[in-house]
Formats: C-alpha cells, sequence, structure tokens
C-alpha cells in the first residue's frame, strides 16, 4: 500500500507538467468549461440534445484528458528522461509502481469533473436533485480511474512507440465521439457502438445522465459496475503489457533506446 499511495504521490510531484497554477487553472479548470460552453451551444444551434445533455457529459470528458495523458506521462515520461533503467533495477514490484501512479491523476481528474459539473450547473441553469450528488460525485470517481488506468495502457505502448502522444490525442478524439459525452450514442452506427462500449466514460456518462436526471444511485449501479470493470480490466491490460516489455527490455534492451 505505502509502494501504491506513497509512490505515486511522489512520482506525481516528479513528472507532472502543469508547473504553474496559471497553466493548471487554464488549462485543466477554464479550459474543459469552455468546451462544455461550447458543445451546449452547438446542440442548441443543432437540435440535437438539451443543456443537461452536455453539462454531465462533458463533465465526465473533463476527467478523460487529464487522466489520460496523466497515465501516459506516468509511465513514457520515464522513458523520455532517461530515468527507466532506475526503475527497472529497483527490486520491488514495477506493476504496483505504475500502477500506484494512475491514482492521483484519478484524484485530480475526480477534481477536474466536479468543477466542471458545478459551474456548468450554474452557467446554464440546469437543476440536479441534492440526493443526486454523492453518486455523481462515485461516478465520476469511476471515470476518472478508468480513464486513468487506460492512459497506463497507452504509456505502456509508448515505451515501444517512439510517437505515444499521437495515440493519445487519437484515443482522447475518439473518445469525443465515441463515448457519448459529446455525442448521442443512439445516433452512431452500431459498430461504432459497439467500439464505444468498451472505451473508458462510456457507461459513466450513462450513468451520471440518469443520476441527474432523477434516479437513484440502486438503479445506477449496473452502469456504474460496468465502467469499474473495463477500469480494472485496462489496469490488467496495462499490467500485462509492463511485464512483458520488462521481459524484453532485459533481454534485448529495447527500452534503452530513444
Amino acid at each position: 500500500m505505502r509502494l501504491i499511495f506513497v509512490g505515486g504521490a511522489i512520482a506525481y510531484r516528479a513528472l507532472f507538467n502543469w508547473t504553474t497554477p496559471s497553466m493548471f487553472i487554464g488549462t485543466l479548470l477554464v479550459g474543459p468549461v469552455f468546451q462544455l460552453l461550447f458543445f451546449a451551444y452547438l446542440g442548441r444551434q443543432l437540435g440535437v440534445a438539451n443543456d443537461g445533455f452536455y453539462i454531465v457529459g462533458n463533465a465526465v470528458l473533463a476527467a478523460s484528458a487529464l487522466c489520460l495523458f496523466g497515465g501516459t506521462m506516468a509511465v513514457s515520461n520515464e522513458r523520455r528522461y532517461s530515468t527507466l533503467s532506475n526503475v527497472l533495477l529497483s527490486p520491488r514490484s514495477r506493476t504496483l509502481i505504475f500502477l500506484g501512479r494512475a491514482l492521483p491523476y484519478a484524484g485530480n481528474g475526480l477534481l477536474v469533473a466536479t468543477f466542471t459539473l458545478v459551474v456548468g450547473k450554474f452557467l446554464l441553469n440546469m437543476s440536479v436533485p441534492g440526493t443526486a450528488w454523492f453518486g455523481l460525485i462515485l461516478t465520476l470517481a469511476a471515470a476518472s480511474l478508468s480513464a486513468a488506468f487506460f492512459g497506463l495502457v497507452l504509456g505502456s505502448i509508448g515505451l515501444r512507440f517512439r510517437d505515444v502522444w499521437l495515440i493519445s490525442n487519437s484515443m482522447v478524439a475518439v473518445m469525443i465521439l465515441l463515448s457519448g459525452t459529446t455525442v448521442p450514442r443512439e445516433n452512431l452506427p452500431a459498430a461504432l457502438r459497439a467500439i464505444g462500449d468498451f472505451l473508458p466514460l462510456t457507461h459513466a456518462a450513462a450513468a451520471a445522465r440518469e443520476l441527474a436526471g432523477g434516479e437513484t444511485l440502486a438503479n445506477v449501479l449496473p452502469g456504474l459496475g460496468l465502467e469499474v470493470a473495463i477500469g480494472a480490466g485496462y489496469a490488467i491490460i496495462a499490467a500485462v503489457l509492463l511485464k512483458i516489455f520488462e521481459y524484453e527490455s532485459r533481454r534485448t534492451a529495447s527500452l534503452d533506446t530513444l
């Protein structure tokens, strides 16, 4: 537990790239709010969905970029800053080291998502039942963890590919289109909906909208459970990829080349 939580916090402080408060506020707090307003007014103009659809969806989406890029940086920056060999030489479990690094980014994503939801509620005058907030926080936390572990998967791939940011940016665009956060899933072809079922955020966004609409937490637990299961699946995939690439690096020194 110490390796996961304390190690994750230390790595977060060392590798986190938002180095100034102004950059943090502008990029992680103000940016998602303007994105929410953009999609809300675009949805009004096109008659696609109401404001509540975009407020809740973009609140869930707000966690994705931070968690996804954070999870990616938590792994790939070790190679970028030439410190990966030090981690691989550690006698402690590298799997726990890297999985623990997802937790601070998930916590940060929860903060950003909650901020976006609250600000969007007041700016666009959305009514949210008081009893729904606890369930909404749980749902945003599940979405943040799922996205962070998905980021670890991309970061693991980045240990072998030079341009991991191309993959990460592409995945953010895919989640915007297919997760149901900004585009109603019923308007998508069946094949794209099937892909969205296995992406982070999809089931969390649906559960959050139901909660904001007055459903009880008990009624949305199946969707919330699916989001948690998807996050756990990505955590397992990340752990397996890290093990495979670590083995290959010891055999061929493949991770020592930038």
